[in-house]
């Protein structure tokens, strides 16, 4: 029996609430405590609450085109499984495998009862199916994994993508995906089949959930900060998602207020918050709580009423009509613009005692309150009108089916109809122009920035207050000359605290450093500075992923975007080899349109016209969203990429593998923990990577230590890194330097401090450490050189990447270009393979002859 009752401080004063009123109706941003009072607001108070907010709601409606009209979604409710590895003490809708057998039903509803349903919807008119399950059922239940694996799923995410595809293919119903607590991966897994996904937040109360007799003890999923981490994944993965509160389990105001702020803050950082949902907690027999009191009405107004202050005047705000006893005026007069999905098919699964109300009866109900109702879909009208990247391209021919394109609501004329799902037919397809190695674009680039630069990373005053914590310098108490003499007499047993001391190493101590360094690599590879005749083919700069440091990427209809076809790609390979290369290097944008298979046929056109080459190709976050959609594992997507020609990946994507940094500087990269995923799985098929560290933006040397310590535990574990980059941030295009937040890329100071900690932090695990002379030039390459670098990478021939990001030393370099940075260091240079491997004579001579230089550069479209 929960024992958690309602915590109910004592009632504001006269004077709190009057403050907390007249700053609601004039639109004073309120705080957290002026919420509290006014969640308490009753009577004649209560009342002006919900006028002001009501004039909140009207601005927003009049602003969005949606005058006087309130939505609702016609859907049907698909239960995909109701078995739940959470004890939530309040629900009714999950059950065990026992009681499903007994009523004669499968651990998981089959294909076939989910399609009955949805054919049935169609026929009605409905145009959601919205699927709601337990989270994560196998992880409780044998049954479920027993299930799932004799139907060959993998997971319950696996199945429920399926079903989602086949809906979609054989109904034309849209999706609305539930499935509890998602990873990052998922998300992207979920992505490219349904328009919509949701979970609502219920509240930030953790002691709801980790003192025994609260509603959520024993329930792992329901964790405050595990629920608002996958939020902010779907506002990173460009999600639109519905969550919102379940009010009345045990919450003081206090926490119902700072609940709301937390959804307001991820809904202002990421633009991805497309309804909230206040729902009122109803007690039902054979559960827990089944003694707790209802939430009043009156609390669920107030709530509504405050939450519209709190999210402004373009939230949406649904309240479920089937959970007030038709009391939908009183909502409607507290801010709500939705009723949610409302199924003239299917029960309420999760309060099945309360059914739905009939859609003529709500659109009387709401036309007396002076409201048109009308049908939208589960994806919200802005985010039809959005598009991508918010719509994955193989949804939108379904969701153009459905949807009025002059206002994004739903088209009530029409009876959904099944549609194929597949990859976009576009494919590898030669447009744009790849003369960015050399020029940006001056007729359609006309400014630092993009038009659409405070859309499409999400909100940068936001991100500039997340990025101040981890901008503040770590205090340096540890003696230097003291780390220093640890250094040199043996760098594997640097403490954390002596090595950030010589990550701020400055002056002679610095010097000091770099000496230590050098020596060391004098002693571990030897004078040679190596170096691989290489050429880069960045096959597309179309991406949609919204990196805040990056440059690169485009979007389809702008000026500097390009994608090659896969004859340009082998084109690009065979002229690298007629002039000496051993290695392709390849990597790309996250382009929409390119199927789930195009990783594997670049490799494969490259080894069919030049099967002697080395592809080193497809970042990490290249490999994830490969694998996501081909359906396959990480693994599975690597070992058929092996098969089809990738000989090793770069360890490129990495930037800070912290995520407190990542956050910052990206809005839907792979989070740190993937990453590293994917490189131990590479290294365990024996597909061998570089590692990589981008920094001088909006971090610190403790996560430059951080870094290092996490690639050295790796090289320890898997022994599969060929070699450390050092790769400072280039901040002239970046957008977030250009919105005021990065610094200007690392001093001198920093490149002769990473290399020099490099060299010692990774000894003696990875013994080759890089220089990029791309982005710091002759002079700063072989300054490395001098500070414990071996390698200065390769010719490239064809750098785009550091170039469209401001960097001004070139796109590539010849064989004797390298040759002299060495010599500046007063060191020979010698050629290597990608694995750091001798070089066939006749590859040295073909280099030796042209040194290392195209004839010409390849254009993308033809005369």
């Amino acid at each position: 029996m929960t024992d958690h009752q309602p915590v109910r401080p004592g009632r504001p004063t006269e004077n709190a609430m009057r403050r907390a009123l007249k700053r609601a109706r004039t639109g004073v941003a309120l705080d957290t405590a002026e919420a509290a009072v006014l969640l308490q607001a009753r009577g004649d108070d209560l009342d002006d609450l919900c006028a002001s907010a009501a004039r909140v709601r009207d601005a927003g409606l009049e602003a969005a085109g949606r005058a006087g009209v309130i939505t609702y979604s016609k859907s049907v409710f698909i239960p995909l499984t109701r078995l739940c590895r959470d004890k939530c003490h309040y629900c009714t809708f999950v059950t065990v495998p026992g009681k499903l057998r007994r009523a004669g039903h499968g651990m998981f509803m089959s294909p076939d009862e989910v399609l009955d349903i949805a054919r049935r919807g169609a026929e009605l008119g409905c145009k959601e199916a919205l699927i709601t399950l337990g989270d994560k059922p196998e992880d409780r239940w044998p049954e479920a994994r027993e299930w799932l694996d004799a139907h060959g799923y993998d997971d319950t995410i696996a199945y429920v993508r399926a079903m989602a595809i086949r809906i979609l293919e054989e109904t034309g119903l849209l999706p609305h995906l539930n499935p509890g607590v998602m990873s990052w991966t998922d998300f992207q897994r979920l992505k490219p089949v349904a328009p919509s996904m949701g979970m609502m937040l219920e509240t930030t109360a953790t002691r709801l959930w980790s003192e025994p007799g609260g509603p959520h003890h024993g329930s792992p999923d329901k964790e405050p900060a595990v629920r608002l981490r996958v939020l902010e994944d779907a506002g990173r993965s460009s999600v639109p998602f519905t969550s919102g509160l379940l009010i009345g389990i045990g919450e003081t105001y206090e926490e119902r207020a700072d609940s709301l702020f937390a959804l307001r803050r991820v809904a202002r950082a990421y633009h991805g918050i497309q309804e909230l949902i206040m729902q009122n907690f109803r007690a039902k027999p054979d559960t827990a709580m089944r003694g707790m009191p209802d939430a009043e009405l009156d609390e669920l107004v107030a709530t509504v009423a405050v939450a519209r202050h709190i999210m402004g005047p373009s939230a949406c705000l649904q309240a479920p009509p089937n959970l007030v006893a038709g009391e939908y005026a009183r909502l409607i007069g507290a801010g709500i613009d939705d009723w949610g999905g409302v199924s003239p098919l299917t029960p309420d699964h999760v309060n099945p005692e309360r059914p739905w109300p009939q859609i003529d009866e709500l659109a009387e109900r709401s036309a007396v309150a002076g409201f048109r109702l009308e049908e939208r879909l589960c994806v919200y009208p802005e985010f039809v009108q959005r598009g991508e990247p918010w719509l994955d391209p193989r949804l939108l021919p379904h969701v153009r089916a459905l949807a009025d394109p002059e206002t994004g609501l739903a088209r009530e004329d029409v009876t959904p109809a099944g549609l194929p799902w597949q990859e976009p037919d576009e494919g590898f397809t030669a447009a744009g122009r790849t003369d960015l190695h050399r020029t940006i674009d001056t007729t359609g680039r006309t400014s630092d920035r993009r038009d659409d630069f405070d859309e499409v990373y999400g909100d940068w005053e936001a991100l500039r207050e997340a990025a101040v914590p981890g901008m503040v310098p770590s205090r340096i108490e540890t003696d230097v000359r003291q780390a220093l003499e640890q250094a040199a007499d043996d760098p594997t047993k640097l403490t954390d605290d002596e090595a950030l001391a010589l990550l701020h190493a400055d002056g002679p101590a610095l010097d000091a450093l770099t000496r230590i360094a050098d020596e060391l690599r004098r002693d571990v590879v030897g004078d040679d500075v190596t170096y691989i005749v290489t050429r880069n083919i960045n096959f597309t700069n179309v991406c949609y992923t919204g990196c805040r440091f990056c440059a690169f990427a485009q979007r389809r209809t702008d000026a500097d975007a390009y994608t090659l076809s896969l004859d340009q790609v082998a084109d690009r390979a065979e002229q690298a080899w007629e002039v000496g290369a051993v290695e392709v290097c390849m990597q790309g944008g996250i382009h929409p349109d390119l199927p789930g298979t195009a990783y594997f046929d670049i490799a494969r056109a490259v080894k069919e016209r030049v099967p002697g080459m080395h592809v080193h190709a497809f970042s990490p976050m290249e490999v994830v969203n490969g694998a996501t959609r081909t359906g396959l594992s990480i693994r599975e997507w690597l070992t058929a990429a092996k098969e089809a020609g990738l000989d090793s990946i770069p360890g490129t994507a990495a930037e800070i593998l912290d995520d407190e940094v990542r956050w910052i500087l990206t809005k839907g990269k792979l989070p740190a923990a993937t990453w590293i995923e994917v490189v131990k799985t590479a290294h365990e098929l024996g597909i061998r990577s570089s590692s990589t560290m981008m920094y001088g933006h909006v971090d610190q040397p403790r996560h430059w230590l951080g870094h290092l310590r996490t690639l050295a535990r790796i090289q320890q574990e898997t022994g599969g890194f060929t070699e450390f980059v050092t790769l400072p941030f280039i901040h002239t295009n970046a957008p977030v330097y250009l919105a005021g937040i990065a610094r200007p890329g690392p001093t001198i100071r920093d490149n002769r401090a990473v290399t020099a900690m490099a060299r010692l932090l990774l000894h003696p695990h990875i013994t080759n450490i890089q220089t990029s002379w791309v982005k710091l030039g002759q002079e700063g390459a072989a300054e490395m050189l001098r500070s414990g670098a071996n390698d200065l990478g390769g010719t490239l021939m064809e750098e785009t990447i550091s170039r469209m990001a401001g960097s001004s030393y070139g796109s590539y370099r010849s064989v004797k270009d390298l040759v002299a940075i060495a010599e500046e260091a007063g060191r020979p240079a010698k050629p290597r393979t990608t694995l750091y491997g001798k070089v066939p004579e006749e590859r040295m001579r073909a280099a030796t002859a042209s040194d290392g230089h195209l004839p010409e550069l390849l254009p993308v479209l033809g005369d």
